[in-house]
């Protein structure tokens, strides 16, 4: 088999152990209690919801860039609710997630879970979360694991079409996260799912409803 993967070009990519878990916001604002408990099963589309921001890199030459994606992830049916790219890992970026994900899920009242990130310590943003009749839950201090999936999403993303390349312009790297996603979300079978799309489990519950 390695003969024949040397034959074709063919190389694998290794998935590492990832110890980037993010460190609680130095002086949060609000702190929600772990409601999610790593119950990561749905009965119904926006009923949970995961988010987290990822950061991914360009390059110029010598010079590195930091492009960063905000993204809220369904429990039901793993598609993507919303995604934003900004070159700043800020408020604003979340904000916006947020805010995307309202409008276009309008009755939607999900548990918002994420990780302790200064963003979503913020007050205004758990504000935004009470107004929008959600309710928060943040995974515990240095436990990645109770964000799994949204964290597993980003490392498919990033071994099916980060990892091994060198992306050499922003529009690059914008044009393959935003082509991966439609991907994940209308092509990419998943066992999880009864080897459906995100969009087909969703759309197969809407039909049922």
């Amino acid at each position: 088999m390695l003969r024949i993967c040397r034959v074709l070009d063919i190389k694998s990519t290794i998935k590492y152990r990832n110890n980037g878990c993010t460190r609680q916001a130095d002086c949060p604002q609000y702190i929600a209690e772990n409601i999610l408990k790593r119950e990561f099963f749905a009965d119904r589309p926006n009923e949970k919801w995961v988010t987290d921001v990822t950061e991914l890199r360009w390059y110029d030459g010598v010079k590195t860039h930091k492009l960063y994606l905000s993204a809220i992830l369904d429990l039901y049916d793993r598609r993507i609710v919303a995604y934003v790219i900004r070159n700043r890992n800020d408020n604003p970026l979340v904000f916006e997630t947020l805010k995307q994900a309202c409008l276009s899920n309008p009755e939607a009242h999900p548990l918002l879970h994420s990780d302790r990130g200064y963003q979503y310590t913020n007050r205004t943003f758990h504000k935004m979360i009470e107004n929008a009749g959600m309710i928060q839950s943040m995974s515990r201090l240095g436990e990645c694991a109770d964000n799994g999936p949204m964290e597993g999403f980003w490392g498919i993303l990033k071994r099916e079409r980060y990892y091994g390349r060198r992306f050499t312009g922003r529009e690059e790297l914008v044009q393959m996260i935003e082509d991966y996603i439609y991907y994940y979300s209308n092509c990419r079978y998943q066992r999880g799912l009864g080897v459906l799309t995100p969009m087909e489990k969703h759309k197969s519950h809407l039909r049922s409803a």
